[in-house]
């Protein structure tokens, strides 16, 4: 057996760095320091044997699946390539180059979860930091619409509430943390730790986040409130809330899903306007500034979706929805979401890198990805929900191969390959299918 130390964890947007696994020949046997997420994935990627191509659901051998794949794309006129949050930078790279190459729609898993809240930064910008800077500094940690014990389970530990340090030398102690969001979800809000549950909890109803937040806003500026915008119960923890806000020294704001309006399993009634409601709190943050240090951040999903935003806003200037048809990235979130372009039956292909949020797509969409070729480059131990045409299983970034993660921060990660495997990585698939494309 052998222990490998400091192993970054590529499950969310969190990459913690410092796991710890034992290994037994190509088998992961412990992982150390996993989340509740974490251990069982590393322990089920391990599990699996799959061959490293397939063309109907049969087994083939790659250069003849290369072949069928590159025929399949260069007979397209509308491709869509999709996915990317498991790759890591090399392999988003040579997506977008195939995308170029092809004048392909390329998306990202952001148009399915923070899509909103980078439009959102687009339009007025974001007052930001780093997640080591939230653990030394803040003594404010507020959570909008979002349960990170559920999915993000070390973030507290690592960043947001025990970490001490010169500035906060008793830890959770010298925090104060405040869950705020929907109040049907009062129930799911939870910390593992009894020391980390959250000192306030502020039920919001049902798609009144924008007058919450146009409130704080109104009452960090001084005005009172006579008429009842909102239950006397919320007003009020909205005011302490505000008097808070203004005398830390320290603040962050770490939004979710239930703020962007973009939870597909219980779609609100205001949907689509999630932008609006993170372009009010990005407002609010700015405007705090004027009092205390504050900052807000977005809580990723889907392991490397910040380094797939990253890599397409320095390929083609955007961070997802991009069109190339014309030559050009032309961008548009709505009319090039791949939702949006399967679920109005557009493409007439699709390249899937990585299928772990297909499950989110509409009735619609999946019925249309069904008729159509599909080319999916997946981890091994993944099933899709849908059968494709040419399936490519590519090695686990972190575990099988060594890359490059975008922590949700925005900070670059190193992963370091801890087990032998036989299957390419995907960047490796995506640039042999550019050499065939290229032949003719």
């Amino acid at each position: 057996m052998l222990t490998i130390s400091d192993v970054a964890c590529p499950v969310c947007g969190c990459v913690c760095d410092d796991l710890q696994l034992t290994v037994d020949g190509s088998r992961v046997v412990r992982a150390e320091r996993a989340c509740a997420l974490a251990e069982p994935w590393f322990l089920a990627q391990s599990s699996v044997t799959r061959p490293a191509a397939e063309i109907d659901g049969e087994p083939a051998d790659i250069d003849r699946a290369i072949v069928i794949a590159a025929d399949l794309l260069r007979s397209t006129r509308a491709p869509l390539i999709y996915g990317l949050s498991r790759s890591s930078t090399g392999g988003q790279q040579a997506a977008v180059k195939l995308a170029d190459h092809l004048g392909a729609t390329i998306d990202t898993t952001a148009s399915l979860c923070h899509g909103p809240s980078i439009m959102a930064m687009q339009a007025v910008g974001e007052s930001t930091c780093t997640l080591g800077e939230i653990s030394t500094r803040a003594d404010l940690v507020i959570f909008w619409g979002c349960n990170p014990a559920a999915s993000h389970p070390r973030h507290a530990e690592r960043y947001s509430a025990f970490p001490r340090c010169d500035f906060l030398p008793n830890g959770r102690a010298d925090r104060t943390i405040v869950m705020i969001g929907d109040e049907r979800d009062v129930h799911a809000w939870r910390l593992d730790r009894d020391d980390a549950r959250p000192d306030w909890v502020i039920p919001i109803e049902p798609d009144r986040d924008f007058e919450a937040i146009s409130v704080l806003r109104a009452l960090v500026r001084g005005v009172s409130f006579r008429d009842q915008c909102l239950p006397e119960s919320t007003l009020y923890s909205l005011t302490e809330l505000a008097r808070r806000m203004k005398s830390c020294r320290y603040g962050v704001v770490f939004f979710g899903l239930g703020l962007t309006a973009t939870d597909f399993h219980r779609p609100p009634r205001a949907s689509g306007l999630g932008h609006l409601n993170v372009e009010n709190l990005l407002r609010l943050v700015t405007e705090l500034n004027d009092f205390a240090r504050f900052h807000a951040r977005r809580m990723r999903l889907y392991g490397d979706v910040s380094g797939a935003d990253s890599v397409l806003c320095w390929q083609t200037g955007y961070p997802f929805a991009v069109n190339l048809s014309r030559g050009y990235p032309r961008y548009n979130p709505g009319e090039f979401s791949a939702n949006d372009l399967l679920t109005r039956g557009e493409p007439d292909a699709c390249v899937l890198i990585g299928s772990e949020t297909l499950g989110q797509f509409s009735s619609q969409a999946l019925d249309h990805l069904r008729r159509i070729p599909v080319i999916l480059l997946d981890y091994p131990a993944t099933t899709p929900i849908i059968e494709p045409t040419v399936r490519f299983t590519t090695a686990v970034y972190g575990l099988h191969a060594p890359g490059t993660a975008y922590r949700m921060d925005e900070i670059p990660i190193a992963y370091r390959a801890s087990l032998p495997a036989p299957w390419p990585t995907d960047e490796a698939v995506l640039k042999q299918l550019m050499e065939r494309l290229a032949q003719n």
